[in-house]
């Protein structure tokens, strides 16, 4: 993980004479904005938030298993689906330039099936990779992003790729942070939390709900209205304390302890670990601390965390 591509130049395909369109060829109708993007940077409870929209939206009398939660709010970067959209043709994903290329035939997709609302998960920064529009606007309807203190994060971030604290701290600081393809997901594009941050909560153009976590733990009936409301879906009272109490640290906990979670990559033995908020305190070093402010103090205090 955190390798950098290397940039290779792109050649514009040159235009064909004799492939001019029809006169009378009929227009293509224009891709409908359906994705609702469920945007975070790692480990900042993307996935708490679709294992919650999960139950609210099958509203069942037992939990969602969590190993279903991949149906509401499914990947942008699945191997899967580029496999699909490239086939018969068998891809080299691990290229940077073929995993771009291949974008828009998967965004259009998943657009494909012409429902209002499409949720997709990313960990794409808001921005363009080698020329490429990692979140292109004309097919997005709105965005949720959530947002987690950096100093919280960087350990979850640590534990899940398998790396020290201190490689997480210079990782999530650098512009050219980015996750390889690693057979499950193709490239990701990070970059820095700070930018990443800044890309999805300033000058959408659409609309857009960020979600802090912390409010999330300590106000949950608020922020997960909130989320259910942005989505253009009714607030039940009763229903919506069922999915938070669903959603919950200790029953995601209890479901991977009795049957394990597909999503979690191996890099650490459980992917739900306390979910709690402050941990950094007892757990970064003094210079990762003043690292970390560093690095991101202006957007820290934007949202409350300096």
């Amino acid at each position: 993980m955190s390798k950098r591509p290397t940039k290779k130049s792109v050649p514009h395909k040159a235009a064909s004479k004799g492939n001019k369109p029809k006169a009378n060829a009929p227009k293509a109708s224009p891709p409908k904005a359906s994705i609702v993007w469920l945007a975070s940077y790692p480990k900042s409870g993307n996935t708490w938030t679709r294992i919650f929209l999960a139950n609210y939206l099958m509203n069942l009398d037992q939990p969602v298993s969590i190993n279903q939660v991949h149906r509401f709010g499914m990947g942008d970067s699945i191997t899967k689906t580029y496999n699909m959209v490239a086939a018969p043709n068998t891809p080299d994903l691990s290229d940077v330039e073929t995993t771009l290329r291949l974008r828009d035939k998967v965004l259009r997709g998943i657009i494909g099936n012409n429902a209002d609302v499409n949720l997709v998960k990313t960990h794409n920064i808001r921005s363009a990779a080698y020329g490429t529009q990692l979140i292109p606007a004309e097919y997005t309807r709105s965005a949720v992003y959530i947002v987690r203190n950096p100093m919280d994060m960087v350990l979850s971030y640590a534990r899940h790729y398998g790396i020290t604290p201190a490689d997480a701290v210079d990782a999530i600081g650098r512009s050219d942070n980015a996750n390889a393809s690693d057979g499950a997901a193709v490239w990701q594009f990070l970059g820095s939390w700070s930018e990443h941050v800044c890309s999805w909560t300033s000058n959408s153009p659409y609309p857009s709900l960020v979600l802090r976590y912390e409010d999330m733990l300590e106000k949950p009936e608020e922020a997960f209205g909130a989320l259910v409301r942005h989505l253009g879906v009714p607030v039940e009272e009763e229903r919506l304390k069922k999915a938070i109490r669903f959603a919950s640290f200790d029953e995601v906990s209890s479901q991977e302890k009795a049957s394990g979670f597909k999503e979690n990559p191996g890099k650490s033995e459980t992917f739900f670990t306390s979910g709690k908020a402050g941990a950094w305190k007892e757990a970064l070093s003094d210079d990762l601390i003043e690292k970390m402010r560093t690095d991101h103090r202006a957007t820290m205090k934007r949202f409350g965390y300096l």
